[in-house]
């Protein structure tokens, strides 16, 4: 009997698998496609990009190129933001973003926060527990 509840686990586990992997990319894919929409969406910001300003629409585009140029090799958000959204594949200058004040921090810092915004208003999906 243990032997035969060890190969339905094992069986259950090869089926669920590949679905839990699936809702990962999902997700991930999600918050990268949301991040670009929050950037296109951002008022008062301009972007800098090797030296030179750039709109939100701008550089959301600048992204979203970079992105489908990456053709499917980052597989997080976290990564899409290290690797493709912080600084010039070309010059490897970093990217900045300058605030209406007169503030200016690195892409990398404020897409960060942006990417913590996203998750943080998603609403989470529970699993109803049986009675």
């Amino acid at each position: 009997m243990n032997r035969l509840r060890s190969i339905l686990l094992v069986f259950v586990f090869l089926l669920v698998a590949p679905l839990l992997a699936t809702a990962a990319v999902t997700t991930q894919s999600a918050d990268i496609n949301a991040l670009i929409s929050r950037v296109a969406q951002t008022r008062d910001v301009v972007f800098i990009r090797n030296g030179s300003d750039h709109t939100a629409a701008e550089a959301a585009a600048h992204l979203q190129r970079k992105l489908a140029a990456a053709h499917g090799r980052i597989t997080t958000a976290e990564q899409f933001i290290d690797v493709l959204a912080t600084r010039s594949s070309w010059t490897g200058i970093a990217y900045h973003v300058r605030f209406a004040d007169g503030r200016e921090v690195e892409s990398a810092v404020w897409l960060r926060q942006l990417l913590r915004e996203i998750r943080t208003a998603r609403p989470m999906v529970t699993t109803p527990t049986p009675h």
